[in-house]
C-alpha cells in the first residue's frame, strides 16, 4: 500500500484508461492506495469501479492538444503518469493504399499524445519525484504485413521513452512496456492459441497493470530507467519457421 503525503493520496493519471488494459491499471492503482484520474474519449463501462473509489474521469480527445493540456492542468499534483491511449485498425494498410490522413491520425493519437501528456505533466512529476510508464507494443520490434502506421508509432514510443528518461532524470523515472497478445478475460481462447506462448497462456490485462505498478514504484524499481520491457509470454524469443 502506498503511503499518503499529508492529507492527499498520491495521484496517478492514466491516458486511455477506459480500455481493457486501462481499466486493469486503474483498478490496481486504486487498490494500492492511489487516487486515479482516467483520461479518455469515453468513460469506462458501467460497473467497472465502485462508487466510493477515489476515481475521476476526464473526457478528452487526445487528437486535440488543448484538451490534453486542460486535463493535466486539472490535477493539483501528479505522482504517476501511465500513457495507454492508442488506436489499432487492421485495415489501415496495405502501404500503397495507406492515406496520409490515416497516417497522421495514428501519429497524433498514438505518439504525439504521449509527448503532450509528458510535456504538460513533467513539472508536476518533477515536484513529486514521480514516474512515467509509456505502453508501446511488441509491434515496435516485430511486424505482420500492413501495420506500418501502427508499428511506426509504437517504435516512436520506445524512442520517446528512453529520450525522456535522460532528459527528466533523476527527478522523474521513465520506462516503457511493450505488451504482446493481451486477451479479453471474458473471451475463451483456443487451446492452440494459449499453447503457442512459452508461458502457456494468452496475456491478461493484469499482467500489464502489475508491471505498471512495479515501474511506478520509487523503491522497487528506482534503478530501472529508460527501459523497454517486453511482456508477451516469451513469444518474441520464440523462433518460428514454416
Amino acid at each position: 500500500m502506498v503511503k499518503s503525503f499529508g492529507d492527499e493520496p498520491p495521484l496517478c493519471m492514466v491516458s486511455g484508461g477506459s480500455g481493457l488494459i486501462g481499466i486493469a491499471v486503474c483498478k490496481l492503482f486504486l487498490k494500492e492506495g492511489y487516487r486515479v484520474v482516467c483520461v479518455d474519449r469515453a468513460g469506462p463501462a458501467k460497473g467497472s469501479f465502485s462508487p466510493g473509489d477515489p476515481f475521476d474521469f476526464v473526457k478528452c480527445d487526445v487528437r486535440k492538444p488543448p484538451q490534453i493540456a486542460a486535463a493535466v492542468k486539472r490535477c493539483a499534483r501528479l505522482d504517476v503518469l501511465i500513457n495507454l491511449v492508442g488506436i489499432s485498425d487492421p485495415n489501415a494498410g496495405p502501404l500503397e493504399r495507406l492515406s496520409l490522413e490515416t497516417w497522421n491520425e495514428y501519429l497524433q493519437t498514438n505518439l504525439t499524445s504521449y509527448f503532450l501528456f509528458m510535456k504538460h505533466a513533467s513539472p508536476k512529476l518533477k515536484a513529486a519525484r514521480g514516474s512515467i510508464v509509456n505502453v508501446s507494443s511488441t509491434r515496435a520490434i516485430m511486424s505482420e504485413p500492413d501495420c506500418e502506421a501502427y508499428a511506426a508509432t509504437k517504435g516512436g514510443i520506445v524512442g520517446l521513452s528512453h529520450a525522456a528518461a535522460i532528459s527528466l532524470g533523476p527527478e522523474v523515472k521513465v520506462n516503457c512496456i511493450s505488451p504482446g497478445w493481451i486477451g479479453d478475460p471474458q473471451k475463451k481462447y483456443k487451446a492452440a492459441e494459449s499453447a503457442q506462448h512459452p508461458a502457456g497462456r494468452v496475456g491478461r490485462p493484469e499482467d500489464i497493470a502489475e508491471l505498471c505498478i512495479f515501474l511506478a514504484s520509487a523503491t522497487k524499481s528506482g534503478f530501472i530507467r529508460g527501459q523497454n520491457i517486453v511482456c508477451d509470454g516469451g513469444m518474441i524469443r520464440k523462433m518460428i519457421y514454416i
